[in-house]
């Protein structure tokens, strides 16, 4: 399954964007959902993931407390609210789904986990 990511763009330092994802297929409900991000020349790294439990999301220390993930479960979708960017938040933003409901909290990071990933949507920050 295809996810679709959008919502990104060009934008200065300390602005905010809120990037959403549409997850269609009947596992939304009872599947994590997470964002990556890659840069140029970096490898994908783990932002952040809203469990369908419901319990706390986890987030990357890089991004704690300026983005903020949450999910719409009557719409598919995911969300990443992000504020007071940064020129290092620079990336191509991917949207991810988990491939099982039971992801144990030490494995939220690992790419891995997940079977159903967006094309990506571009975010640049201008210092």
């Amino acid at each position: 399954v295809q996810l679709q990511a959008c919502g990104g763009g060009l934008l200065q330092a300390g602005g905010s964007l809120r990037l959403s994802c549409a997850a269609p297929g009947p596992t939304f409900s009872r599947r994590d959902m997470a964002w990556f991000r890659q840069a140029p020349g970096k490898e994908r790294e783990f932002v952040a993931v809203v469990r369908w439990r419901g319990a706390v999301p986890v987030y990357a220390n890089s991004v704690k407390g300026r983005f903020t993930i949450s999910r719409d479960n009557a719409k598919n979708t995911a969300y990443l609210q992000m504020d007071n960017l940064k020129f290092e938040d620079t990336a191509v933003y991917y949207c991810a789904k988990s491939r099982t409901s039971s992801v144990i909290l030490s494995s939220l990071g690992g790419p891995d986990q997940y079977d159903a990933w967006g094309h990506g949507t571009q975010v640049t920050v201008s210092s």
